[in-house]
């Protein structure tokens, strides 16, 4: 009997250490692609790849429950709707890459509102390899070439400022598995111009953690040990946009050119929905995002919203 008692111990403590520690750093990955919404959906913005790595910092201000240091690396790839061989010239957007690091700085308060500000260095145009990424994806799955990148946008210097805010709606009308929350955020900077507003809902399946902790907005990293951590719910977010300046479209703003460029279309209805879900060290989502038309086509009048997933991936260190 002793011996079983000893066994159940270790095992008791093995099972705090790997579950009850803090999770102060956590790494991971974002992929986004139309083909995991449709396989004939391969047009726009076409793919993207980050990954990130952020970690919790120091914070002596009462009302912040949190401040959280972030770093990421990564690649966007754009092109027409049309990458055939017949299509060459018959590009309704052009064909971009944007190569990218950004540093940020998130605040969660208390209150459960949220501040995030972030800084990018980058490149847009063939420096940014956007050509012989999708060429080289495309060979190694077995899907069509791909004509057209001849036409691409010329390099230009991407600076980039971004700052994001959200805050809690209706917090005196508590639910346990239910929240809303009003966002808004603008980005400034020679690649991408613009703001946004809307609300974010979250509608949990199991009862929902507080936004400081929560996932919804990267805020799983603590300081505190956390036993059986579990978060699972589904979120939607309907927005507004106003776009003053894309580069992906317009080209670059110092010396414009490229051979294919077009005008913004510059009010756009956004929707993102999608599943978030964590266990103990591990984070995982899938969303499914909507953009409105982004630029004005005369010549050829096929250009409008299209859709992507994104699949999100994270894991949490000591």
């Amino acid at each position: 009997m002793g011996n079983k008692n000893a066994l159940f111990a270790v095992f008791l403590l093995a099972t705090t250490l790997v579950f009850g520690q803090a999770n102060t750093k956590e790494f991971g990955f974002i992929s986004d692609n139309d083909l995991y919404t449709s396989s004939k959906n391969d047009m726009y913005y076409t793919n993207g790849l980050e990954f990130f790595y952020r970690y919790l910092s120091k914070n002596e201000n009462p009302k912040i429950n949190k401040k959280i240091t972030e770093f990421r690396f990564g690649q966007y790839l754009y092109n027409p709707r049309f990458i055939n061989k017949e299509a060459v010239h018959k590009n309704d957007r052009p064909f971009t890459g944007y190569l990218f690091a950004e540093a940020g700085r998130s605040f969660f308060y208390q209150s459960e509102s949220v501040l995030k500000t972030d800084f990018q260095l980058g490149y847009m145009g063939p420096n940014a390899f956007g050509r012989q990424t999708q060429e080289s994806f495309h060979e190694l799955i077995g899907y069509k070439k791909v004509y057209g990148w001849e036409n691409q946008l010329h390099n230009a210097l991407a600076v980039q400022a971004h700052i994001l805010y959200s805050k809690e709606m209706f917090p005196s009308e508590h639910s346990d598995y239910a929240d809303i929350h009003f966002q808004s955020e603008a980005n400034l900077g020679t690649i991408f111009s613009g703001i946004s507003t809307g609300v974010m809902v979250r509608l949990g399946f199991k009862e929902l953690i507080p936004l400081y902790d929560s996932n919804l907005h990267d805020a799983s990293v603590s300081a505190n040990e956390q036993l059986n951590m579990r978060e699972f719910y589904f979120y939607f977010m309907p927005s507004i946009n106003y776009q003053f300046y894309d580069a992906t479209i317009e080209g670059s703003m110092f010396s414009n050119t490229s051979p294919v460029t077009f005008e913004l279309e510059p009010f756009r209805f956004n929707f993102e929905a999608g599943l978030k879900y964590r266990h103990n060290k591990f984070n995982m989502s899938y969303s499914f995002i909507y953009r409105g038309r982004e630029l004005k086509d005369p010549k050829f009048d096929t250009n409008s919203g299209y859709f992507f997933g994104s699949i999100r991936m994270g894991f949490l260190l000591r």
